[in-house]
C-alpha cells in the first residue's frame, strides 16, 4: 500500500513546490481535501488523521492547529513553519548537520523543516565551532540576499505587482527580532545571539548567505585552509546535497550567483580567507524554495518513509 502524504496548506508558496517535486511519483498518494469542502474545518482533520506523513506549510498559528488536530500515533509530522523549529520533542530537518542527522530525521515522528536564512550559517558555523576552531560564545554576524518568494504570497504579488519599480536591494529585519534567530543560534552551537541582516532581491527565488569572522580577535587564530578543512572533512562523511567548493584565493567568482542552484536541493559551502589579516568568510549558495524550504521538506520526507 503506498503511503498517504496530506499536504496541510498545499495552495501556498512552499505547498505548491512541494506538489511540483513529488508529480508523477508513482511511489505515493497525495490526498487533498475535496474542492466542495474546502471550507470544512473537519475536513483537514480527518485527512490528517488519514495520512502517513502531513507536511505543514501553513503560519505558526495554524501549524500548532494541526498539530492538535492529530488523534492518533501513526501520522508522523514535517512542520515547515517557524513554530516547531526548537521545540521539545521535535526533530530539526536538515539531514546534512550532523553525521547521525538524516537517522534521526527517519526514526523521527516530528521533524521542523529548516528556515531558509538560518541554513547556511548552520551549515558553516556548526563543523567550525563542533572542531573548536571556532568558540561558541564568538559574536557571530550574518548577511545575505534571498529572492522575494521567501517572504510568501503577499511579497510574491507585491514584488511582481510593482514591476520595474520593485527594489533592486531590500535590507529589513532592522530591529534585529528576526524569527530565524533561536533556530540560527541553536543549531549552530552559539552561546549568544546571532545578529542577522537580511535583505531581499528583485529576483523570484535562489539566494547567498554570508558569515564574515575577524578571526583576529581569538585566542587561538585558525588559518583558511584550517577553516576548510573542517568543513570538508564535515561534509565527505555525510550523504546529501551539501557540497564544500575547493579552496582558492580569489577576487571574485562568478558562480556566487544567487539563482545558480534554482529548483534543486543543492548547498555550496565555500572559505574565503585573508590569513595576513586573519579575516574569513564562510559562503553559502542555495535555493531558498529547494534546500531552504520544499527541497528540505520532500528530502526529509523520503528520509522518514524509508524508515
Amino acid at each position: 500500500m503506498k503511503p498517504k502524504i496530506f499536504i496541510d496548506g498545499e495552495h501556498g508558496t512552499t505547498g505548491l513546490q512541494i506538489r511540483a517535486r513529488l508529480a508523477g511519483r508513482g511511489d505515493l498518494e497525495i490526498i487533498s481535501v475535496p474542492l466542495e469542502r474546502r471550507k470544512d474545518a473537519s475536513a483537514r482533520a480527518e485527512l490528517l488523521n488519514a495520512a502517513d506523513v502531513a507536511i505543514l506549510c501553513l503560519p505558526d498559528d495554524a501549524a500548532k492547529e494541526s498539530v492538535s488536530l492529530i488523534e492518533n500515533d501513526k501520522t508522523r509530522v514535517i512542520d515547515a513553519s517557524t513554530a516547531h523549529r526548537v521545540a521539545d520533542g521535535w526533530t530539526y530537518g536538515f539531514a546534512e548537520m550532523d553525521r547521525e542527522q538524516g537517522k534521526a530525521i527517519a526514526a523521527a515522528k516530528r521533524v521542523a523543516n529548516p528556515g531558509c536564512w538560518p541554513q547556511g550559517p548552520i551549515a558553516t558555523l556548526r563543523p567550525l565551532i563542533k572542531a573548536g576552531l571556532l568558540p561558541a560564545d564568538l559574536p557571530v554576524s550574518m548577511n545575505g540576499i534571498s529572492g522575494y518568494s521567501g517572504g510568501g504570497r503577499a511579497m510574491i504579488e507585491d514584488y511582481k505587482g510593482k514591476g520595474e519599480d520593485a527594489p533592486e536591494f531590500f535590507p529589513y529585519g532592522l530591529t534585529f527580532q528576526h524569527k530565524h534567530v533561536p533556530e540560527l543560534k541553536t543549531y549552530a552551537g552559539l552561546s549568544r545571539d546571532p545578529l542577522m541582516q537580511p535583505v531581499v532581491g528583485n529576483f523570484a527565488q535562489g539566494m547567498i548567505t554570508m558569515v564574515p569572522l575577524q578571526l583576529g580577535t581569538l585566542n587561538r587564530v585558525p588559518k583558511g585552509a584550517e577553516l576548510h578543512a573542517a568543513l570538508a572533512d564535515h561534509y565527505a562523511g555525510i550523504d546529501g546535497d551539501v557540497e564544500v567548493a575547493p579552496f582558492a584565493a580569489t577576487e571574485r567568482l562568478p558562480e556566487l550567483e544567487p539563482e545558480r542552484y534554482n529548483d534543486t536541493n543543492k548547498m555550496k559551502l565555500y572559505v574565503f580567507a585573508n590569513d595576513a589579516r586573519a579575516q574569513a568568510v564562510l559562503v553559502a549558495v542555495y535555493d531558498n524554495l529547494g534546500k531552504g524550504a520544499s527541497g528540505a521538506a520532500v528530502q526529509n520526507l523520503d528520509l522518514m518513509l524509508r524508515s
